[in-house]
């Protein structure tokens, strides 16, 4: 987590999406054109809080965020997506 290089803005995280189910829970293969975007994923860096809102989310948390939430990005060949702290649903 700690590899990447930059920084997160201000009320802005950096999320690595789970990845996609491949299989159902009764076995059935999920084919590329059917798969769900994935709306969970690990929070692997965190920007400063805001002037006006403090910032819940921290490193290592596992959050649920919207189906359109944030921008897909990809940094050293890995796949994240950048939003907002307001994006996230839920933090488990």
């Amino acid at each position: 987590m700690s590899d990447l290089k930059g920084k997160v803005l201000a009320g802005k995280i950096l999320v690595k999406p789970q990845e996609a189910e491949t299989k159902t829970s009764s076995g059935i293969i999920i084919p590329d054109s059917a798969k769900e975007k994935p709306l969970q994923g690990e929070v692997v860096l965190v920007g400063a809080a805001k002037q006006d809102e403090a910032m819940e989310i921290k490193a290592g948390d596992t959050v649920l965020f919207g189906k359109y939430g944030g921008t897909e990005i990809n940094i050293d060949g890995a796949d994240y997506l950048l939003m907002s702290q307001s994006d996230v649903l839920y933090i488990l």
